[in-house]
C-alpha cells in the first residue's frame, strides 16, 4: 500500500475510534440522571445538520504528575464548533461529562478559548453548555490557568457578542465564574447545580448538612441569588429556550436586533381594555404583565429572571415586529417598590439592552424605594443608584409610560425626562409627586391634623385634594416634565410612532475609558 493509501486508512481508523469512544454505558448513565449527552444537546440546539465540529482529534496533556493518569480520549472531554441557530451563525462548546467527568485540563481549556476567540472575531453569539466536575486535579495549576484564560475572554467579549451559559450538570468552584460574567444563565430543574464550594466542603468547614439542590440548584439560583435567568423542567426545553432567546438578540453590538413580519393575528385587538386596567383605588394591585401583553405583539413577551425580584418585570418583546426591552414595576409584589434586588435586576437588563442596541420601554408604577433597616444597612442607596446609572448611561431609544404612581426618587430613577428619557408619556391615572398624598398631607398639615376632632376624615379629604390638584399628570404635562398625557387605548400606536421617530437617534457619551458604576 502506498503512502496515500496508508494515510487514508489511518484517517478512517481515527474516525472509527472517535465514534466508538462514547460507550453505551456512559450514555446510559447520563440518561439515568435525566441528562442528555453532549452530542444530543448540540443536535437540539443547532439547526439540523449545520453544526461543524473543530479540534475533534486533540488529546489531553500527557504529562505525568504522579497523581493519577489522564484518560487519553479524543476531544479531551469537550466538543467545540459552529453552526446555525434559526439560520444565524453561532459558536458553542459542550462539555462531555462521559469523558473524565467533563473536567477542565490544559487542552480542554485551550479548545474553549479557541472557540471564544473565533466567536468574537466573527461577531457571532457564544454558547457554553456546561457539565463538568471542575478543574482537572491531575494537571494542577495548569487547569486553573485555563479557567483564567476563559474568564479573560468572557470579559473581552462582554458587550461585543451575546454570551449564554447553559448549566447542564454540575458547575463548581472556579467553573461558576465564567457563567456569572456571561449575559444569560440557563438552568434545568433537578439536574443542574452551581456553587463555589460543594456540600462536602460546607459540611467539613461549617458542619452543616445540605443537598446539592438546596445549596446550588436551579430553584435557589432563580429565586434567591438571581444567578439563573431562565429555568426549565428538562434539558430539551432548556435548549429550546436558548434558541428562543437568540431570536430576540443581534449577533453582535454592531447590528440591530432581528425584525419579524407580523400577521394580523399578532396585533392586539382589545387595546380599549387598557383604559380600565388600572384600578380606581390607588392602593389596589394589578398585574403589569397584562398591560405589557396588551401593548406589544401577541405572544411575543419573553420574561427574564421571572422568579427573582418579582417587584420588577424585565424581558424582551416585539412591537410591530421590532424587538424592544421592557422594564416594568409590578404592583402585585411589594406594591412595585424598588429594593436592592430589583434595582440590580433592572440595571443588569438595561445595560445588556444598551450594549446590544435594544430600545427600552419603561412602564412605571412605583411608590418609591422600599423602606426599612434591612434595606438601608445592606446598601439600598448604592444598589438603587445602579439602575439610575444604567438608564443615564444608556444611548438606545428610551420611552417611559407612567401608568399610575411615580413618587420621589423613584420618579427620577425610572427613566425620567431629565435622566435622558426620549419620550415620556403618562396615562390619566398617573400620580406624579415628591411623595404619596397620605404622606404629603401628614407632613404639610401636621398641626391641623393634630388639632382636628376627626383627623382620619380630614386626612382622607386632604389626600384626595392633593391627588387631584398636585399629583395629577397634567401639572407635569403643562411644565414639560412629560411629553403628553395619552389615552391608554392609544398607547401601542403612540409607541410605534415614537420608536420610528427615534430610529435615527445618535449620541455619544463623553470620551472616557469607562464610567465607575456603583457596584
Amino acid at each position: 500500500m502506498d503512502v496515500k493509501g496508508r494515510n487514508f486508512t489511518r484517517f478512517l481508523e481515527r474516525r472509527k475510534l472517535y465514534e466508538n469512544q462514547h460507550d453505551t454505558g456512559a450514555e446510559n448513565r447520563q440518561h439515568a440522571k435525566g441528562k442528555l449527552t453532549a452530542w444530543e444537546r448540540i443536535d437540539i440546539l443547532f439547526d439540523e445538520d449545520t453544526f461543524e465540529e473543530i479540534d475533534a482529534y486533540v488529546t489531553p496533556d500527557k504529562s505525568d504528575t504522579g497523581f493519577g493518569k489522564v484518560q487519553q480520549a479524543y476531544g479531551d472531554g469537550v466538543i467545540i464548533g459552529h453552526g446555525l441557530i434559526r439560520g444565524r451563525l453561532t459558536f458553542a462548546y459542550a462539555q462531555d461529562f462521559t469523558v473524565m467527568g467533563g473536567s477542565l485540563g490544559t487542552v480542554h481549556a485551550a479548545k474553549i478559548m479557541k472557540i471564544q476567540d473565533m466567536a468574537q472575531k466573527m461577531g457571532a453569539p457564544m454558547i457554553g453548555l456546561i457539565d463538568s466536575g471542575g478543574a482537572r486535579i491531575q494537571e494542577g495549576v495548569a487547569s486553573l490557568a485555563g479557567y483564567a484564560g476563559i474568564f479573560y475572554r468572557n470579559v473581552q467579549s462582554s458587550g461585543v457578542i451575546p454570551q449564554i451559559s447553559v448549566i447542564m450538570g454540575p458547575a463548581a468552584g472556579g467553573a461558576v465564574y465564567s457563567p456569572s460574567i456571561t449575559d444569560f444563565v440557563f438552568m434545568t430543574n433537578q439536574t443542574s447545580y452551581m456553587f463555589v464550594t460543594g456540600p462536602n466542603v460546607v459540611k467539613e468547614v461549617l458542619n452543616e448538612d445540605v443537598t446539592f439542590n438546596d445549596l446550588g440548584g436551579a430553584g435557589i439560583h432563580s429565586k434567591k441569588s438571581g444567578v439563573a435567568h431562565m429555568v426549565y423542567e428538562d434539558e430539551e426545553n432548556t435548549l429550546l429556550g436558548v434558541r428562543q432567546l437568540l431570536s430576540y438578540l443581534p449577533s453582535n453590538n454592531m447590528e440591530n436586533p432581528p425584525e419579524m413580519e407580523i400577521s394580523e393575528d399578532e396585533t392586539p385587538d382589545i387595546e380599549e381594555k387598557l383604559r380600565d386596567i388600572v384600578p380606581d383605588d390607588p392602593n389596589k394591585p394589578y398585574d403589569v404583565k397584562d398591560v405589557i401583553n396588551l401593548i406589544i405583539d401577541k405572544r411575543s413577551f419573553l420574561e427574564i429572571s421571572e422568579n427573582y425580584a418579582q417587584n420588577i418585570v424585565v424581558g424582551f418583546g416585539r412591537l410591530d415586529g421590532k424587538v424592544i426591552g421592557i422594564v416594568a414595576n409590578q404592583p402585585k409584589t411589594l406594591a412595585g417598590t424598588l429594593d436592592i434586588d430589583s434595582s440590580n435586576k433592572g440595571a443588569r437588563f438595561i445595560r445588556f439592552c444598551d450594549a446590544f442596541n435594544v430600545p427600552l420601554l419603561i412602564l412605571e408604577d412605583v411608590p418609591g424605594f422600599l423602606p426599612g433597616i434591612d434595606q438601608e444597612h445592606n446598601g439600598i442607596i448604592r444598589h438603587g443608584a445602579k439602575m439610575l446609572y444604567a438608564f443615564a448611561d444608556s444611548t438606545v431609544p428610551r420611552i417611559t409610560v407612567i401608568l399610575r404612581k411615580s413618587y420621589g426618587g423613584a420618579y427620577c430613577v425610572m427613566n425620567s425626562k431629565n435622566l435622558g428619557g426620549d419620550f415620556n408619556f403618562a396615562w390619566p391615572t398617573a400620580e406624579i409627586a415628591v411623595m404619596g398624598p397620605e404622606g404629603a398631607v401628614a407632613i404639610l398639615y401636621r398641626k391641623e391634623l393634630a388639632a382636628s376632632e376627626d383627623p382620619a376624615t380630614m386626612k382622607k379629604e386632604l389626600a384626595a385634594r392633593y391627588r387631584n390638584e398636585i399629583a395629577n399628570p397634567y401639572v407635569a404635562d403643562e411644565r414639560g416634565f412629560i411629553d403628553e398625557v395619552i389615552d391608554p387605548a392609544e398607547t401601542r400606536m403612540k409607541l410605534i410612532r415614537s420608536y420610528e421617530a427615534l430610529e435615527t437617534k445618535f449620541m455619544n457619551n463623553p470620551a472616557r475609558k469607562h464610567g465607575n458604576i456603583p457596584l
